[in-house]
């Protein structure tokens, strides 16, 4: 590829070409692109409204899109195969007509969402295999009137900026944000005049998912791998020992029950005040939405420019401080892994006194601990935790200290490992992202 992208004059009509700022070698002296309307490439199709409970995954002899698995689980370039896809209900087949059965090379858009970022979310069918699949509730069915759009570039044209932008334009809404298909038909699509570059483009871009894909499973099969682990490492619920222990303490004493108030403290946050904010502030205020299950997130932090008077030693977090979510879905814990950070109210600190730091920390990782916090805050308008319900939260514990060290340091490598195989897929993700930016070209790009 070359970035020295070639201006070339004006289309036809007087409009302006369009150059993307990266193009392969081989179609640098082939002009600008094409900006067409989407309604003169693309028509659309019917769709149906079957909500979940006319759904099944064990029979049937059509399949049903669900917009909720656009949002949640399908991969831009549609493969049947490789997909759970529900099938229709028998006694509702009747809803399927066949001239909405779905093509390859059809996309399929989520007219509806609570997000900006998701609404219009789409996938493009790749491979269909044969079966017959329909789009529907909450779905908009477009196939092409001609073959201006080869298989496997529609799927990433409409992850373009340039189209993203649009479509979220287009979007009507307050609460729940909904498109049409009368509104997809003003979207501008920038195409290549030649079929050949879309193909590159679409192939190099697939080829970057693949790796993408291929990364997120290994991930995934990690986080999974641990989660067997801890099974295994920790007592099960009525034993007062895991079902593996390490060589070494094989024949070592039982475990012991214990409580969280027996071997840490809980510390509470800061009432920090909306007057005290500064934007430019050089202190960031960790509040409930930033702190995720096992990941501290700073990125949408408030921020204070100088320390409260009366603002107490535990409330200036430090390196692996331990944070725990007490409001909203409660039961989230975390390490501090940033400086110059500040504990809102409702964001709990625990400090481990009489218990090995890392283990403990592993301790409160457990989907046991998360579901025992939520069943404590269920039943409101809002969950909220007390320090009660906190601290009074029972587990087992080894006798040994040198047991809780070995535990913790085969689950931390565990989760270094992790960390570093997460971290490769987000630097794959951002790659991408910023090879999107160049291969398709913006208004910007447009030539004077």
């Amino acid at each position: 590829m070359s970035s020295d992208g070639k201006k070339t004059g004006m289309e036809e009509g007087g409009k302006p070409a369009l150059v993307p700022k990266l193009r392969f070698p081989e179609f640098r002296e082939t002009g600008g692109w094409d900006s067409d309307s989407m309604g003169d490439i693309y028509s659309f199709k019917g769709n149906n409204s079957l909500s979940r409970d006319k759904l099944n995954y064990l029979v049937g002899s059509v399949k049903n899109i669900h917009y909720g698995d656009i949002h949640t689980k399908f991969a831009t370039h549609f493969d049947i195969t490789n997909e759970p896809v529900p099938f229709i209900n028998e006694t509702d087949l009747g809803i399927a007509r066949g001239e909405n059965f779905c093509l390859e090379g059809d996309m399929i858009f989520a007219d509806a969402s609570e997000d900006l970022d998701d609404i219009g979310k789409s996938i493009e069918l790749i491979k269909l295999n044969g079966e017959r699949l329909v789009a529907g509730l909450h779905t908009i069915l477009a196939r092409q009137t001609g073959d201006r759009i080869v298989k496997g570039f529609g799927g990433h044209l409409f992850k373009s900026a340039w189209v993203r932008s649009q479509i979220q334009r287009e979007a009507q809404g307050a609460k729940v944000l909904g498109i049409s298909a009368n509104r997809l038909r003003n979207l501008l699509l920038p195409l290549p005049c030649t079929k050949d570059e879309q193909q590159k483009i679409a192939d190099c871009l697939t080829s970057l998912d693949e790796l993408i894909t291929a990364q997120a499973r290994k991930v995934d099969a990690l986080k999974k791998h641990k989660k067997g682990l801890m099974q295994d490492l920790f007592p099960r619920e009525g034993k007062t020992h895991p079902p593996r222990r390490f060589p070494e303490f094989q024949d070592g004493r039982e475990w012991r029950k214990s409580s969280l108030k027996c071997v840490a403290y809980l510390r509470n946050g800061y009432a920090f005040k909306s007057a005290e904010y500064a934007n430019d502030g050089s202190w960031q205020i960790i509040t409930i939405s930033n702190v995720q299950q096992g990941n501290l997130v700073i990125e949408t932090t408030k921020r204070v420019a100088a320390l409260p008077h009366d603002i107490q030693d535990h409330q200036i977090l430090n390196l692996g401080d331990i944070l725990i979510s007490m409001t909203g879905n409660v039961g989230r814990v975390c390490r501090v892994t940033f400086e110059g950070l500040l504990l809102n109210q409702r964001v709990g600190k625990l400090v481990p006194a009489k218990i090995h730091d890392a283990f403990f920390y592993q301790v409160l990782q457990r989907d046991e601990f998360r579901t025992s916090m939520q069943l404590k805050a269920a039943g409101g308008a809002q969950g909220n935790l007390s320090a009660g319900d906190i601290m009074e939260y029972a587990f087992y514990i080894p006798t040994e200290f040198a047991e809780q060290q070995r535990i913790a340091a085969c689950l931390n490598n565990l989760d270094d490992l992790i960390t570093a195989e997460a971290q490769i897929l987000d630097m794959l993700k951002a790659h991408k992202e910023g090879l999107m930016q160049q291969l398709f070209p913006s208004p910007e790009d447009a030539e004077e």
